[in-house]
């Protein structure tokens, strides 16, 4: 009889099953073999055998390491330790095989094997660490040129989509961009100094791959803020093929600017939201504007602490030119304001809903306007300030 039936379950069906892999591992890394030991009792007892039993680290720095023991160290030795590294992933998730190799080979020589590729936060996450072992693994990842990402109540390892090295809808460089971030903001990465955590992600058009708009703190998305461009010949091309472009295309507009008139496309760029879904459809007969940049969206979370929420705009267009000065001033903005009013434990987006995000915005210094709407207000009356004006 098998001695984890619970997670034999799991092997069961045609896609991968992480149980095998941790089998395959457990067949030389003692601490694979107890880690299965220690997922069947937790599935078999309905809770959690982990705990927090205190803070780890490297020296230098406050942030990478999340410390993890089990709660039966005398029944599963190999995990009494069980510390998770992040490491900071290189913009875009470009790896080269001679890098993924090195911090393998670093990870069989000092760790428990098994790797997470990639948290949700974005970070390379070496699963399974024993204490005395953390500053070796951490000196020979940076002898390597790699370094560790964030964790705690820090700005988290930013990250992105590919961008411009692989798509033809970007309007920003998201990978330049968050590799600056990444080098600018070490001190923030590193030791954890804010409220609670910082998430920027970064899109490069309106289609968000990375979906920034419902899992960062700070969404950056590529947008434009002049017409689409339109090539009539491939609009016909399209019809000729078979398109039907009222049905495909203007029906499913969300604000119903597309028309197709006399075999041609006409769009009212005034009304026009970006959601991206007539380009996708016809993109040789659209294409994105010329003027290109971003729009910063704050607030988005996971039900953690109080409810999922989305980001909602905070600025509607941004100019995204190197070296980005505009951007670290806002951004700066954003943490000056909530790391001096925030609470413990409270996600930005949280303490814009408590302050208010009318109050919020004028804080760091924007413009209200109907692009910043999140929903309509709950509130029916309206209170005007008295003034004056002098004759």
């Amino acid at each position: 009889m098998s001695q984890t039936p619970q997670l034999d379950e799991l092997k069961k069906g045609p896609w991968p099953s992480f149980v095998k892999e941790i089998e395959n591992e457990a067949e030389t890394k003692p601490m694979a073999k107890d880690l299965l030991g220690q997922l069947e009792m937790s599935y078999r007892d309905k809770i959690t055998h982990w705990k927090h039993g205190g803070v780890v680290g490297v020296r230098g720095y406050g942030a990478g390491i999340i410390g993890r023991y089990t709660d039966s160290p005398d029944q599963f030795p190999g995990v009494a330790h069980f510390h998770t590294i992040r490491v900071n992933q290189p913009s875009g998730l470009y790896y080269t095989s001679k890098g993924l190799g090195e911090i393998c080979d670093i990870w069989e020589k000092h760790g428990s094997g098994l790797t997470n590729l990639h948290g949700s936060t974005g970070d390379m996450v070496l699963l399974g660490c024993r204490t005395e072992d953390l500053e070796p693994v951490f000196e020979a990842l940076t002898q390597k040129g790699w370094d560790l990402g964030g964790s705690g109540s820090d700005l988290r390892t930013p990250s992105c989509c590919l961008g411009m090295s692989r798509c033809e809808f970007a309007c920003i460089d998201t990978m330049e961009i968050t590799n600056e971030c990444t080098h600018y903001y070490q001190d923030e990465m590193h030791r954890p100094a804010f409220p609670y955590k910082f998430k920027i992600k970064v899109s490069g058009c309106p289609n968000d791959c990375v979906a920034s708009i419902a899992r960062s703190d700070m969404s950056i998305i590529g947008t434009w803020r002049d017409d689409i461009r339109i090539d009539q010949d491939q609009v016909k091309a399209y019809v000729d093929g078979g398109m039907d472009i009222v049905e495909d295309v203007a029906m499913h507009c969300p604000t119903k600017c597309v028309s197709f008139k006399d075999g041609k496309i006409e769009i009212d760029n005034d009304n026009c939201v970006h959601c991206m879904h007539c380009i996708n459809v016809l993109p040789k007969a659209l294409r994105i504007g010329t003027d290109t940049g971003a729009v910063i969206l704050l607030g988005a979370k996971a039900p953690i602490v109080e409810g999922a929420m989305m980001a909602s705009v905070i600025v509607p267009f941004l100019k995204m030119e190197e070296p980005f000065e505009e951007l670290k001033e806002l951004i700066e903005e954003f943490w000056d304001i909530w790391d001096e009013n925030g609470k413990n434990k409270e996600r930005i987006g949280e303490f814009i809903e408590r302050m208010g995000k009318g109050e919020f915005v004028t804080a760091v210094g924007q413009e209200t306007i109907p692009e910043m709407v999140k929903q309509p207000r709950e509130n029916p009356y309206i209170f005007y300030d008295e003034f004056f004006v002098e004759e």
